[in-house]
């Protein structure tokens, strides 16, 4: 399978299984007050949000007073349940008298808790994925301190633009010390200044109101590594040389690259020469001559991840492991740091003048952040993060939205008067089609982005 397959697979189970257990809170709290439920459906069966176009379903099956399906159109998925205003817009089940199994004739706090059940699970997942990640894999972290070759700039033409230039050392973000690289662009994306260390000499940079709007995927920097062999291109320099996965090129023509960003430096003087390099494979040291193309490379995509760095003996990580029963209030404490982390992104985007707005995406975005190569790792904790998006994004006062309906509840609980349904029917239409806009904006973005 090929590697963009592997992202596509990947954000299908996650968004799937994401959708399935978000509506199975709303199920289970309906059930559990004894209210009906006559949908229950993975994906939409009509063209969201305009539920009589095009209606029809892959697959369903009716088991008791609920029909289980999968939609044609993968935007989400949705239960339906009797006797309350939803994406369906039932107004003819709206218009007879309630019954006592309608989601309109429970008490106000029955509502409230069926409405929040899809984001209490999508929350309780987090934390146990958090728990799982932790016991399974424990945690690795980057200290600064042992970023002995500072950082490597990804976005040359932005991280140049910020003042930022391979091999600076990051001492602290707005006057904050940090002890771990993993803390760096969090904490840069609310910041004014940044102090570096450069040549001995420490600099403060001052970052532009609105850079975070120029961001690309692959971000400003990364930590600095050495020229670690990941891939060989065919009929290449490298080929020809016989350079293997994980070889380290410790040298090239007698001249020391401890760095890939120095590698990449000194091997573009030899353009179209035959020069020696010196690998270290497998801790020995060899040479071997190698052909340098016109435009100054050798034909190979680096590699090594920090656990290879660390093998080399070229960093040390600080990796803690935790216990099954020490995991659980761990992957709590992670998930609430996610959660609050998520919050003030949100603020972020919404504050038009930093262009952080630029950096909303889609179905597209979403996928893109799965890697190439299955990594459960990876899998797990980037689905308990859009499990935890997806938490916060229903929780936001929209109707048609699962606040949204959780604001008119809460509203009735303080007045004591339910909302008229008429006002719900037309609020929800109104919700419907702003989240139509959204989306399109978000989705809009990725199509931008591809072009771009």
């Amino acid at each position: 399978m090929s590697g963009i397959w592997v992202q596509v697979v990947q954000f299908i189970l996650a968004l799937s299984l994401l959708i399935i257990l978000h509506e199975g809170g709303h199920f289970f709290f309906a059930r559990l007050f004894k209210t009906r439920v006559e949908k229950f459906y993975l994906f939409f069966d009509f063209l969201f949000p305009f539920s009589n176009i095009l209606p029809f379903s892959l697959f369903k099956k009716k088991i008791g007073e609920t029909e289980w399906g999968i939609g044609w159109f993968p935007l989400g998925g949705y239960v339906k349940i009797a006797g309350m205003v939803d994406e369906s817009m039932d107004k003819e089940q709206l218009a007879r008298p309630p019954e006592p199994w309608e989601f309109r004739s429970k008490k106000a706090w029955q509502r409230l808790l069926i409405m929040l059940g899809g984001i209490i699970v999508n929350v309780i997942l987090a934390f146990l994925i958090y728990a799982m990640i932790l016991f399974v894999w424990g945690q690795q972290r980057l200290p600064l301190s042992e970023m002995k070759q500072g950082i490597m700039l990804t976005d040359t033409a932005l991280a140049r633009q910020l003042g930022f230039r391979n091999g600076d050392k990051i001492v602290s973000v707005d006057n904050k010390k940090l002890r771990y690289f993993d803390e760096v662009m969090p904490e840069m994306l609310y910041a004014r200044t940044v102090v570096i260390e450069r040549d001995g000499a420490k600099q403060t940079l001052t970052l532009p109101e609105d850079w975070i709007g120029n961001l690309s995927k692959r971000g400003i920097f990364t930590y600095s590594f050495p020229a670690i062999v990941g891939e060989v291109a065919p009929h290449s320099g490298a080929a020809q040389a016989g350079l293997q996965k994980k070889d380290r090129l410790t040298a090239i023509n007698g001249v020391a690259t401890p760095s890939f960003v120095a590698f990449s430096d000194a091997v573009k003087q030899y353009k179209s020469q035959t020069v020696p390099l010196t690998v270290v494979r497998e801790g020995k040291e060899l040479t071997v001559p190698v052909k340098v193309s016109d435009t100054g490379t050798i034909g190979f995509k680096p590699g090594g991840d920090l656990e290879d760095l660390e093998k080399m003996g070229l960093v040390k990580l600080v990796t803690r492991k935790y216990g099954f029963f020490e995991a659980f209030p761990a992957g709590v404490k992670l998930g609430i740091d996610n959660i609050k982390g998520y919050w003030r992104q949100l603020g972020l985007i919404l504050n038009f003048k930093n262009g952080a707005y630029k950096q909303t995406g889609g179905f597209i975005s979403m996928a893109n952040i799965y890697g190439k190569v299955w990594d459960w790792e990876r899998f797990w904790s980037i689905t308990a993060m859009i499990s935890i998006a997806l938490a916060i994004m229903n929780l936001l006062p929209i109707p048609g939205l699962d606040g949204g309906y959780v604001v008119f509840t809460l509203i009735e609980m303080i007045t004591g008067r339910k909302v008229n349904e008429k006002v719900l029917e037309v609020a929800t239409t109104i919700g419907l089609v702003l989240l139509l806009c959204l989306m399109l904006l978000v989705n809009g973005n990725d199509v931008f982005k591809l072009f771009k």
